[in-house]
């Protein structure tokens, strides 16, 4: 099912219970832009709270996954740069909240698949989502310190709690191009496949995890997001809650009877 996402720059359909939702703006290295971005939002929004959807694949056209910002429009040259400070900092925080912060409130798996270079806030995007998936001749880089700024969208957290603090200050200081095999072996992205199959292998990943029990889902992600920051009674304490409630659930009695019979079970999300 094709979604109108109100811009050619984002195309998003819905197929076996995943949102495919590609940044379509090969031209600029899908680059954001004042209709792709706000298009986006709105999928992760929409397509996060549809029942038909079991997990988001993210990815770009072309041979790059998102370049970031608009290079050409800083430094005061675009709209933005006639606000004040205070008008642009609004702007600025509301804008991260509903792109990145968005994505990572999502209670159902989130997959990046990299056909090429993730840059700035296209790196936050990517690294916004659980898995990233990538082909073999993608690369990120931060980008920022080689346009004199410190970082948005979340990249300094989201970069830190995935490679960890002493690679994250190398990456954003150096701004360097890592290629996919270093990105791999330093746990930056999942996987690395091969360029030509890197879209059906992305596909079939978040196929996968859409098949998957729904409500166990959402509190993994729960219990993994607590992880980062409560300590470990607590975290017993509500993965019990948590456990006991799943166990309630027709998903888990759907596996366990799954099991008895020998077959694949069919997960419902409920």
């Amino acid at each position: 099912m094709e979604i109108d996402t109100g811009t050619t720059e984002l195309l998003c359909s819905v197929r076996d219970g995943v949102a495919l939702i590609t940044l379509n703006r090969p031209e600029a290295r899908n680059a954001m832009s004042d209709k792709l971005t706000p298009a986006l939002r709105t999928q992760i929004k929409e397509r996060g709270d549809d029942p038909n959807v079991g997990a988001l694949l993210i990815t770009g056209a072309g041979t790059a996954f998102c370049s970031g910002g608009d290079v050409k429009g800083m430094g005061g040259r675009g709209p933005r740069g006639q606000m004040s400070y205070e008008e642009r900092l609004a702007d600025l925080r509301w804008r991260q909240a509903h792109l990145t912060g968005a994505l990572v409130a999502v209670r159902k798996p989130t997959i990046a698949a990299l056909p090429g270079a993730a840059a700035g806030a296209g790196l936050a995007i990517a690294l916004a989502c659980d898995i990233r998936i990538a082909a073999k001749s993608a690369f990120v880089s931060t980008g920022y310190a080689k346009i004199g700024l410190s970082g948005d969208y979340g990249i300094s957290w989201l970069l830190t709690r995935t490679i960890g603090s002493s690679r994250a200050r190398e990456l954003m200081f150096t701004a360097e191009r890592v290629d996919a095999e270093r990105c791999e072996r330093i746990g930056l992205v999942n996987r690395v496949v091969d360029d030509a199959k890197l879209q059906d292998e992305a596909f079939a990943y978040a196929k996968a995890l859409a098949e998957g029990p729904g409500v166990a889902m959402r509190s993994m992600k729960d219990n993994l997001d607590d992880a980062l920051h409560i300590d470990y009674p607590t975290a017993l304490h509500r993965e019990a809650e948590r456990l006991v409630s799943a166990s309630r659930t027709a998903d888990h009695k759907e596996a366990v009877q799954a099991f008895v019979e020998k077959r694949k079970p069919v997960f419902k999300g409920k």
